[in-house]
């Protein structure tokens, strides 16, 4: 249950320095260390893999992000080809052999920015995403500290959510809409019948709002083991009636497998082509 009591009225959260404001001297300093390491890590000749699908996702763009998110779009497209999500798995259920490099890039979370920064950006590029959506927080203000505290872990805002008019404009345009649970929990926490109604409500919640199959889920969190159970979740995502099941796993899919345990690459929309470099040449 949520707590009864909203916070008060908020101004809403459209900068990631808005975001951050609660942030520690010592986020700041692990972010720096953490930068710094990468960007020289990146500079190290790795062996090239010649086919892989990847799986970028985020869960924000804010709007001072924009232009680095657009940066990030052309990056990927000069080093690969888009693909959905639906197409992605349709491959590596094909059994024909993966042959070129691919980007299948999703969102989770539901948050407004996805629509007014992200959607464009991807149209221009021809890109499309497939967006999560924890259906209980679509429509939902984001002065209840229930919700905060869900999505933002311990800090004291978030970005507006999405409402269920903006999804089914994201799905016109050519989005994919996924499920990311009814209310962001961790799925190894609780017993199986709680798992399996959270993943078959919200793919019906979903489908009856957006008025498109749902057909991908994503896990709350999403750290094998941990998060979920591998020999567990994605075989109740599969009964319920998905066709995929992705973690928060870092990897590439280098060939034909099975799209129940898919792995992540998590990107921030800030981060330069150091961070790209680093993550997408192992």
């Amino acid at each position: 249950m949520y707590d009864a009591d909203p916070t008060p009225e908020r101004a809403p959260v459209r900068t990631l320095k808005h975001f951050r404001k609660g942030s520690t001297m010592r986020d700041s300093l692990r972010r720096l260390a953490r930068d710094t390491v990468i960007n020289a890590l990146s500079l190290v000749p790795r062996a090239q893999v010649t086919s892989w699908i990847r799986f970028p996702y985020y869960h924000y763009v804010f709007d001072d992000e924009r232009v680095g998110f657009a940066t990030q779009l052309r990056w990927f497209r000069n080093r690969g080809e888009f693909i959905s999500l639906d197409d992605a798995v349709a491959c590596l259920k094909s059994g024909q052999r993966i042959d070129g490099r691919y980007f299948c890039i999703t969102f989770d979370d539901g948050f407004k920015n996805c629509l007014t920064n992200a959607v464009p950006a991807l149209s221009n590029m021809g890109a499309t995403a497939a967006f999560f959506l924890p259906t209980r927080f679509i429509d939902s203000p984001v002065n209840d500290p229930g919700l905060i505290r869900r999505v933002s872990n311990g800090g004291d805002s978030v970005p507006d959510f999405l409402n269920w008019n903006e999804c089914r404009a994201m799905a016109a345009a050519g989005m994919t809409i996924g499920s990311h649970t009814v209310n962001h929990v961790i799925l190894s926490a609780m017993a199986e019948g709680a798992v399996e109604r959270e993943l078959r409500d919200s793919k019906t919640t979903i489908e009856r709002e957006v008025r498109k199959p749902c057909d991908h889920f994503s896990c709350p969190r999403g750290r094998p083991g941990f998060d979920f159970m591998p020999d567990r979740e994605p075989g109740i995502a599969e009964r319920v009636g998905y066709r995929s099941f992705l973690t928060t796993q870092r990897g590439s899919i280098h060939r034909m497998s099975r799209p129940f345990l898919l792995e992540r690459d998590h990107l921030l929309a800030e981060w330069g082509t150091a961070q790209l470099r680093y993550f997408f040449s192992r």
